[in-house]
């Protein structure tokens, strides 16, 4: 029991910690967590998942796997899907024929497998995991229009690419007289039926709960997370793995639904997710056996390359015809195809069920998988960012500043920001407000920054830090808690509340509502729009060799306020008092200060 115990801790710890040094180290995910997994498990023999957990593995894997499914069909607005619809089905269809005709070619023909077991193998590989994809979506910061595309393309391939090795391996047993063609026809007709109108019914009808009063606040989410796991178990009853299907519709119809707590439900699913995915990569690399590892021999190496460089961009490249894609895009995604936890997930099991009916090479295919997941990850986890660059696919070329509210502060921040080509936007739901940035010729945008349209209407993705500084404490408190999800807890900033408050009001409300202080409480929205109307201006420094921090302090004027410091790589830091650690050479710090700095100066020139 405290081995079981011991082993969970260290999966979720390992798993969580791969997590954070990739952020830091600024790698992909999924990268740390293959080599995590290979360290406590293969290369030491810390952890045997296996032998642990015993028959309890799989379903839990599988029940893993589903949640996964559920989160990412849950992020899949069909309002994103508009611009590049026809590429996503021709992908999803046409594209994945192609892929399966041609993989089951190459697992035969060069990685020498039996045509059961090519077969199978070539269902499984058409996925593109969302598990990884997300991730690498997220580091990368992507155009919207392809990033929708290889999102969509990972969450649909999947259930269809399970379910697809499931046909294939039930029509085994019928060629071979294991089982009538009749049962296979009714069990694949029943589940696909199931996994499709049953995901919907099923989300139509907690919908209509939510919408009518019937289940309290407090039991939605937990009410959805237990339906998830019904809903997966019960399909898989009538036909394997359609239960992915089932939930991935669930998320489905629930994401494009307007239920008032969804947003919630998507953050507590993303915390889950990310829990799921980084434990289980943990625990299927952890089972990897050195012995199989030693199996891998020249013909597997040729068939991941040949899966590489030739099945992925033709597969692409005709499924794509009359998509209206550039062909810098169908380049970028005829390269970008990880596989992840349900290729490897499946194939696990179906490789014993091969073995179990005298399929000798199916072993093989656990083996395959993971070479083809760790070729697949590592390759494109670190190309995407430099090649969708060198194809001008990527969203800016550093981060930007999304602002909220404009004023002549905010617009004169932007204004500085776009001399120093830092992408900024403001946004204010007020027209007139909105003047002074339209006269500016600055980015801007009409609306109202909490309402679902602005994730849609908005190239977010451009954005990797928010200020609201708007002259309302309140509505910045709730713009900072809508948006710490998205860029983090650590990039959203607002005005500090004003001190009228009381100090422990201030606290309370800082720490458990909204981000992190902007500038000191004596300057408020009131007294920077002041002191602009007075003619403050704002001022760029950049620090050098021999102009440094010290030196920058002592020629600054004790009335001017630092705003924020500007990194060498484009990173932003807005400030509130003094920065933590002091800043390098090549950073630019931005202050404002007073007219009389701008006159004085101009007398000793």
């Amino acid at each position: 029991m405290n081995d079981v115990v011991i082993a969970l801790a260290m999966i979720v710890v390992a798993g969580v910690g791969a997590q954070w040094l990739a952020w830091r180290l600024a790698l992909p995910a999924i990268v740390v967590l293959l080599v995590a997994g290979f360290l406590i498990g293969p290369a030491t023999g810390i952890l045997h998942p296996t032998s642990l957990f015993g028959d309890l593995l799989r379903p839990t894997v599988a029940l893993g796997v589903a949640v996964i499914l559920f989160e990412g069909g849950l992020s899949l607005n069909f309002q994103r899907i508009s611009g590049v619809y026809k590429g996503v089905w021709r992908l999803v269809l046409i594209g994945a024929c192609i892929a399966f005709m041609l993989g089951a070619l190459n697992a035969h023909y060069v990685a020498e497998l039996s045509w059961p077991s090519a077969l199978v193998f070539a269902s499984i590989l058409i996925v593109t995991g969302p598990t990884v994809i997300i991730p690498l979506l997220r580091q990368a910061r992507l155009e919207r229009r392809v990033a929708s595309l290889l999102r969509w393309e990972a969450i649909l391939a999947d259930p269809f690419g399970a379910l697809l090795a499931v046909l294939m391996f039930e029509g085994y047993l019928v060629y071979h007289g294991e089982q009538g063609f009749q049962i296979l026809a009714v069990r694949a007709i029943a589940g696909l039926l199931l996994g499709g109108a049953g995901g919907w019914a099923l989300g139509k009808g907690l919908i209509w709960l939510f919408v009518g009063g019937r289940v309290p606040e407090f039991l939605k989410v937990p009410l959805i997370f237990i339906c998830v796991i019904g809903c997966y178990a019960l399909s898989d009853l009538v036909l394997e793995e359609s239960g992915l299907l089932t939930v991935t519709v669930l998320g489905l119809v629930l994401g494009n639904s307007r239920l008032a707590s969804l947003e919630e439900l998507k953050r507590f699913k993303e915390a889950i997710t990310i829990v799921l995915v980084s434990s289980v990569f943990i625990v299927l690399t952890a089972s990897v056996q050195l012995s199989s590892l030693a199996q891998f021999g020249l013909q597997d190496l040729a068939f991941v390359l040949v899966l590489l460089f030739v099945i992925r961009p033709v597969s692409v490249w005709l499924g794509t015809i009359g998509a209206h894609l550039s062909w810098r895009e169908r380049v970028l995604v005829g390269w970008i195809a990880p596989r992840g936890i349900v290729a490897v997930a499946v194939s696990g099991l179906f490789a014993r069920s091969l073995v179990e009916h005298d399929v000798a090479d199916g072993e093989r295919l656990a083996v395959l998988s993971f070479a083809v997941v760790v070729a697949t990850v590592f390759a494109h986890g670190f190309t995407l960012g430099p090649f969708s660059r060198w194809l001008g696919l990527s969203s800016h070329t550093g981060p930007g500043l999304l602002l909220v509210g404009s004023s002549r502060f905010s617009v004169a921040l932007a204004t500085k920001l776009k001399t120093l080509k830092v992408p900024s936007l403001i946004v204010d739901r007020n027209w007139g407000k909105l003047r002074l940035s339209r006269h500016a010729g600055l980015e801007h945008y009409y609306g109202e920054v909490l309402s679902e349209e602005v994730e849609n209407a908005l190239p977010l993705e451009n954005y990797s830090a928010l200020l609201a500084l708007t002259d309302n404490d309140d509505y910045n408190a709730l713009v900072a808690t809508n948006f710490g999800p998205l860029f983090g807890r650590g990039e959203v900033y607002q005005f500090a509340p004003s001190e009228e408050q009381g100090e422990q009001e201030r606290f309370r409300r800082v720490v458990t509502l909204g981000g992190r202080p902007f500038l000191s409480p004596e300057h408020s929205y009131n007294d920077l729009e002041t002191k602009m109307c007075e003619g403050w201006f704002i001022k760029a420094s950049e620090l050098t060799e021999t102009y440094g921090w010290v030196a920058f302090m002592e020629a600054l004027p004790e009335t001017a306020i630092v705003l924020m410091v500007i990194e060498p790589k484009k990173k932003l830091r807005p400030l509130n008092g003094p920065p933590n650690g002091t800043p390098v050479s090549g950073s630019i710090i931005l202050s404002l200060v007073a007219c009389e700095y701008a006159e004085e100066r101009e007398k000793r020139s």
